[in-house]
């Protein structure tokens, strides 16, 4: 018997709800189009059996294990890797059952909402976790990743995804996506299923580990100069334009802050300099992703490149994780984020044009309607991204719609998200 109510997510009054059952049959066969999936393209070029229930539903998940780890769950047993190579948790098995035997934490969250969903959905389970049934239902589910439905393309094409989009760096050699490019299942339907993003931060954040080495990789692949500032700059039109080759649509910048600004030349090239020193302060580093993004802006009138703005995330907070595990573990908290005053730089040089194409996001809600909802509803240039994030929720997405239609409309904002680690996640979207 199924444990999941068909409105479940639906409104309690009956006349509404009545409403929104029939939008909801209007268009729950569309088909998926997922522009930022945080997906590994080398699930689907390799099309490979996806290796246990841990590794695919708990490991990749930070949602999941952030929420462990503040109940006193180390990372350790979760089996997530050091950066020193320490010994951690190597039992797939016993990292389920500590998630079985703390799975009542998750109540109430969406994390709860979506893996019910895929235990039922995807995997046919009617019964909830609970640790006297976790091993049956690791059974189960590792007996169903063993089997051709449940590889990476059969599940692509069972949610009805026509295309994703996974986000990488310019220094990655996209060797995924090239060997897609070659595979006829990426082609099937006349056009890429899998695509990249360009996500430039290892080399436009000067705060990021390893930046200067970076820099000088970026000139390797690149044939250019990027000691200078125009060499730097070429540097990013070349791997914009070979990420495009591969079925890029999107920029993504993930930036402490929505800042920008609008140096002159000569300004540009000192702050360049200041950032190779290896020596940057915290105020040259952001003056110097704030340049970058009017830099960006300016590329994606050239290229038509989406510009994909995710400021306002305190990443990797705790020092002392960031250096045992390394990034993305949890310890990303939102902060509060001006748009107004930061963007003015950007929107003055190229904000009028229609021919440009920002979509902004946030995590701060008290800037929906006091800033980004009267931004997006006047300059042609800006849309407004879906709830994100923390907000990416039943909830946040109503208090959204609240706070921004009546100003933006639906005309200047953007879709829905589906920000997600753990692919089969991406069927309940």
């Amino acid at each position: 018997m199924s444990l999941l109510h068909p409105d479940r997510l639906f409104p309690a009054d009956p006349d509404t709800r009545a409403i929104t059952r029939r939008l909801y049959q209007s268009v729950k066969t569309l088909p998926i189009i997922s522009p930022h999936g945080h997906t590994d393209p080398g699930w689907f070029a390799t099309n490979e059996a996806f290796s246990n229930p841990s590794a695919l539903l708990i490991q990749p998940d930070h949602y999941v294990f952030r929420m462990l780890f503040s109940q006193g769950v180390r990372l350790e047993e979760l089996g997530v890797r050091t950066r020193d190579g320490t010994a951690v948790e190597a039992d797939p098995r016993k990292i389920w059952r500590l998630l079985a035997h703390n799975w009542p934490l998750f109540r109430g969250t969406p994390s709860r909402t979506w893996l019910d969903h895929v235990f039922e959905e995807v995997f046919g389970i009617e019964q909830a976790l609970t640790e006297a049934n976790a091993d049956a239902l690791y059974d189960h589910i590792d007996s169903c990743l063993k089997m051709p439905e449940f590889l990476p393309r059969a599940l692509f094409e069972r949610f009805n995804i026509e295309v994703i989009a996974t986000t990488e760096s310019p220094l990655d050699t996209l060797s995924h996506h090239n060997a897609l490019a070659a595979d006829p299942w990426q082609m099937a339907g006349g056009k890429p299923r899998v695509i990249t993003a360009y996500r430039p931060d290892p080399v436009v954040d000067a705060a990021f580990e390893g930046f200067v080495r970076n820099i000088e990789e970026f000139g390797e692949i690149t044939g250019e100069d990027t000691g200078t500032w125009q060499g730097y700059l070429q540097a990013h039109r070349i791997r914009r334009a070979y990420f495009k080759q591969l079925g890029a649509t999107s920029t993504d910048h993930g930036h402490p802050t929505a800042r920008t600004a609008d140096l002159s030349l000569a300004e540009c090239e000192a702050l360049f300099a200041k950032v190779l020193s290896g020596n940057v302060s915290a105020i040259d580093a952001e003056l110097f992703r704030a340049q970058m993004l009017t830099e960006m802006a300016g590329m994606s009138l050239e290229d038509g490149l989406v510009m994909q703005i995710h400021p306002g995330s305190w990443r990797n907070h705790s020092a002392g994780m960031l250096a045992r595990f390394g990034r993305d573990k949890g310890f990303d908290i939102p902060t509060q984020t001006s748009y107004v005053d930061a963007l003015k730089p950007l929107l003055d040089k190229h904000g009028l044009n229609p021919k440009l194409s920002i979509i902004l996001f946030t995590l701060d809600e008290t800037s929906y309607a006091r800033e980004l909802a009267p931004l997006a509803g006047v300059y042609p240039s800006l849309k407004l991204g879906p709830a994100w994030w923390f907000h990416d929720a039943p909830e946040g997405m109503r208090r959204f719609r609240e706070q921004t239609t009546e100003t933006a409309g639906f005309a200047n904002t953007v879709g829905f998200n589906d920000d997600t680690r753990a692919f089969v996640d991406s069927g309940a979207a």
